[in-house]
């Protein structure tokens, strides 16, 4: 094995999902500031994740929109105005 290529930063964070609120404990070496306890009482890094395998649907079975930054409402709005064009030809 190498010497020195792992990184030094790994360790165990809680990842929580915002739509769902279901947490993870698992180890990685992402950057964050935040820190919650977890059901062991120790304290771990938090990272907020928007989608997780708690509420992704592929997972859940269960169809929803998540639009967390506007998406959906910015392609209707371009939708509508292509169907406004072609009605004008």
């Amino acid at each position: 094995m190498k010497a020195d290529i792992h990184p030094k930063n790994y360790r165990l964070v809680i990842f929580e999902d915002n739509s769902s609120g279901e947490r993870f404990l698992v180890g990685s070496t992402v950057a964050t500031t935040a820190t919650a306890k977890w059901t062991d009482g120790n304290e771990y890094p938090l990272a907020n994740v928007d989608v997780s395998s708690a509420s992704h649907p592929f997972f859940t079975g269960q169809e929803k929109v998540m639009d967390t930054a506007g998406r959906v409402e910015r392609f209707k709005a371009r939708a509508a105005q292509a169907a406004d064009k072609r009605k004008k030809r």
